[in-house]
């Protein structure tokens, strides 16, 4: 319990200097000797053998896209090609002492890192283990090319196998590693450890400390490693994830058994360019990176830079760090100094730095010199580096060819991409082990009270019981995050006050009795790392739900939502799944940042799944349908809400287990003459409207709630408007590009020839949200939907409008801009 750590006055008031830790620089000293003893000879030369693999396939890359052909075999690639030509042994270096359990995760610029980790793993692997791979992953699609005609031996083809799949997927072919999903910034290949590359700077700066908890609360063994760029130095991610792999509470509130920090090393391969900017002297601050490490914990995070240029250095380096990662130490940066003789990309010149500095790092180019060493100490001979360099440049030319022909490499339809945007699975649990709980669910304080309370908020006279007699919307939610954390011991949940306190609107209260520590933990206020974390989590296997206090701080973490939460399942054409719930409150009363509804925001992202419940009985339906399955979901929860009782379902919230059926809007009440169509807490209102309408005008509304977001089946919805031929939508959004016009939108084209006019939306103000007493001002009031009707679409016979709402109001506030 984060009580029982007290912060002591006399302690932190105490004057004291800081004294910070020695940082190791450049501290390896070559010992052939002891190197061949730690590698052996024969590895030593498989170190050579990748990194001058890696070097031919990034000049074929680039020969490609400059001069649009490579040993004769022409090709226009119209994709990017950010290459690692002069940093082969950072990454050969790295993976070296990796196993196929260790993971690594890179950047834009990874086909390096990409070929280093899956070479070291055809090294390792036993022949009858990587033949099984070879023919099971995606079919064996990638095998059956490769494998024709093929002479050598298994190893030779697994070497192939590498090349081929990789460069497959950078000319996006259906046999390449993510069905050509991924690309040249995206590609990976998780059988053997490499995990996502991504195009946005620093992306993996959080994801790899996700799948670093992963392993730790899973009990799975291996390491994590960020690959990450200096530029990358000044990113959000970078920041927020070290941060969260930093905590003191692994250490002090995670029992022991769970073996510590995460595992996570964030590697900065240090080229001392960001794009353009010269990350020395220029762009940073730092003069040497590793110095960052002693502004994140009194370990320096065991900070060191080594010297990259040396592959052994790397590797030993790496070896190191490692074994104070398994011991639960960490976590680690690294900053690995190395330099690419490419521009940033094909078509930059390098116009940023001179031909005289390019120079310097070319006379002692990695792949040269480390031959060169080996030669010196009579490792490998000049005839064995020609029979390397022949060998090379053959298998090279042979995957381009395969990799270019369309008859033999195809390409994926567009068809089959719709196929890989959702999973569309139950599961139950993810890993067939017992959940780690600490009490049973029945002796749960908050599950006897619960069992105390009513489940309808009426009797049955139609009188609504005292609001601490119900049921509510919270307890909803409480129930089915509970009920999946018996079932799936993977399941992990996260964010800002979520334990003791329960959360901030005590949905969580409860769970600390029931869960241990690793399981529901508070973490730093660091929005982006806790959706960006999760990612890692999730697509390594585990059941996750972060937390977003409110909705506004979507902001926050908006690259982690939108760039990698909604598109890795897909860019991995379905290797992946992504079973992750991203719980956010919608709110009210706390002003203009804390009180947005960005549902179109996440509408509008393909990948995404969204909900959002207006009663109990769909926020603990719905909430376990999002927990049962293997997609990303947003899942929207409006604080207006979380007291309420269930009004609708005459039965009350079951305390059973049952889910809302996915997509289906559902009919709140029913009616012949408008079709009035909700989502969120504007329900409720629309409800009170639909009564005056009635009461009134003798007007018969059909109030729809439509639950869902994405998908969504319009179907209810068209038969609806086909009976009343009228149709108004309202939503606590602000109505300027609410997803209700798009709702709207497509009701027009699907029902027009029933419509008798235009649908009308009806959303909050285009305003800042004011506070919270003039809240009445902004939100949706029953009056607005009312007069907007009366006005826009069915006259009411002796109506008088206290609303603005008509057509010409439309005009002036667009022209205006509110």
């Amino acid at each position: 319990m984060p009580k029982s750590i007290v912060i002591d006055p006399k302690e932190m008031r105490k004057p004291q200097i800081l004294k910070i830790n020695d940082i190791p620089v450049n501290q390896y000293q070559p010992d052939i000797k002891k190197e061949v003893q730690t590698f052996g000879e024969e590895r030593l030369k498989q170190i050579y053998l990748d990194m001058r693999f890696i070097r031919e396939f990034e000049t074929m890359l680039n020969t490609i896209k400059t001069q649009g052909a490579y040993q004769g075999i022409e090709y226009n690639h119209k994709g990017p090609a950010h290459l690692s030509i002069g940093q082969e042994s950072a990454s050969v270096g790295q993976s070296a002492v990796l196993d196929t359990d260790d993971f690594i995760f890179g950047s834009h610029r990874s086909h390096g890192e990409i070929l280093a980790k899956c070479f070291s793993a055809v090294h390792k692997l036993d022949e009858d283990a990587l033949l099984e791979i070879m023919k099971t992953f995606l079919n064996g699609d990638c095998l059956k090319v490769v494998e024709k005609g093929h002479q050598g031996s298994v190893k030779e083809l697994g070497m192939k196998y590498v090349l081929y799949g990789t460069l497959a997927e950078i000319f996006a072919r259906k046999a390449g590693f993510n069905r050509g999903l991924g690309g040249s910034m995206h590609a990976f290949f998780p059988p053997f450890g490499s995990m996502p590359n991504n195009a946005i700077v620093g992306g993996s700066g959080d994801i790899c400390v996700g799948a670093a908890l992963y392993k730790r609360i899973n009990r799975k063994s291996g390491i994590v490693i960020g690959n990450i760029g200096d530029g990358s130095m000044g990113c959000g991610p970078v920041w927020e994830g070290m941060m969260l792999a930093a905590m003191d509470q692994y250490r002090t509130l995670w029992d022991k058994e769970i073996g510590g920090a995460p595992p996570v090393m964030f590697n900065f391969f240090n080229n001392f360019y960001g794009m353009g900017g010269q990350t020395v002297g220029e762009t940073m601050g730092f003069k040497i990176l590793a110095r960052i490490g002693a502004g994140v914990n009194p370990e320096n995070m065991h900070a060191e830079r080594v010297d990259g240029y040396n592959p052994l250095a790397v590797a030993e380096a790496t070896a190191r760090k490692k074994q104070i990662l398994l011991e639960g130490r960490g976590p680690v940066l690294l900053d690995t100094i190395t330099y690419r003789f490419s521009g940033h990309s094909p078509s930059d010149a390098s116009s940023y730095r001179t031909k005289e500095e390019l120079a310097l790092w070319q006379d002692i180019d990695c792949v040269k010199s480390y031959g060169e060493y080996l030669k010196q100490h009579k490792i490998i001979s000049d005839a064995e580096l020609a029979r390397i360099e022949q060998h090379v440049v053959e298998t090279v030319i042979e995957v381009t060819k395969l990799a270019v022909s369309l008859e033999i490499s195809p390409r994926v339809s567009g068809e089959f991409i719709e196929t890989v945007m959702f999973s569309n699975q139950k599961i139950d649990k993810f890993d067939d082990r017992e959940p780690e709980v600490l009490i049973p669910k029945e002796e749960n304080p908050r599950v006897k009270a619960l069992a105390k309370k009513q489940r309808f908020a009426y009797d049955e006279n139609g009188k609504p019981y005292a609001s601490a007699q119900l049921f509510t919307y919270r307890d909803g939610l409480f129930e089915a995050m509970l009920h999946r954390f018996y079932e799936d011991p993977t399941m992990a949940a996260y964010g800002e006050e979520n334990r003791d306190w329960g959360g901030a609107f005590a949905v969580y209260r409860g769970l600390t009795e029931a869960l241990p520590y690793h399981r529901l933990f508070n973490t730093s206020i660091s929005e982006g790392a806790i959706v960006g974390s999760a990612v890692g989590y999730a697509l390594c296997g585990g059941r996750v739900v972060p937390e977003l206090m409110y909705c506004d701080f979507m902001g926050r973490s908006g690259d982690e939502l939108f760039n990698q939460v909604a598109k890795w399942q897909s860019m991995s054409a379905g290797i992946l799944k992504m079973p992750l719930v991203l719980r956010i409150s919608v709110g009210s009363k706390y002003g203009a940042q804390h009180s947005q509804d960005w549902t179109s925001i996440v509408a509008h992202i393909p990948g995404l799944k969204a909900m959002f419940p207006a009663t109990p009985y769909d926020a603990k339906g719905m909430l376990n349908l999002a927990l049962h399955g293997s997609d990303p979901v947003v899942f929207f929860e409006s604080q207006k809400l979380y007291g309420i009782g269930e009004q609708f379902e005459k039965t009350g919230v079951p305390e059973g287990y049952y889910e809302t059926p996915e997509g289906e809007p559902v009919i709140r009440r029913a009616g012949k003459n408008l079709t009035l169509i909700t989502i969120g807490a504007t329900l409720y209102p629309a409800m009170e409207a639909a009564d005056e309408l009635q009461e009134k005008y003798g007007v018969s509304a059909e109030v729809i709630d439509l639950r869902f977001i994405n998908p969504l089946n319009y179907d209810l919805l068209v038969e609806s408007v086909k009976k009343t031929g009228k149709v108004a939508l309202a939503s606590d959004a602000c109505e300027r590009n609410s997803f209700l016009h798009n709702v709207a939108s497509n009701l027009t084209q699907l029902a027009f020839n029933y419509l008798d006019g235009p649908p009308a939306v009806v959303g909050s103000r285009n305003w800042i949200t004011p506070a919270a007493e003039m809240e009445e001002e902004f939100f949706p009031q029953k009056e607005w939907i009312i007069d907007t009707i009366h006005e826009r679409i069915y006259p009411l016979t002796g109506h008088q409008v206290s609303t603005v709402q008509t057509y010409g109001e439309i005009l002036r506030r667009n022209r205006l801009g509110v």
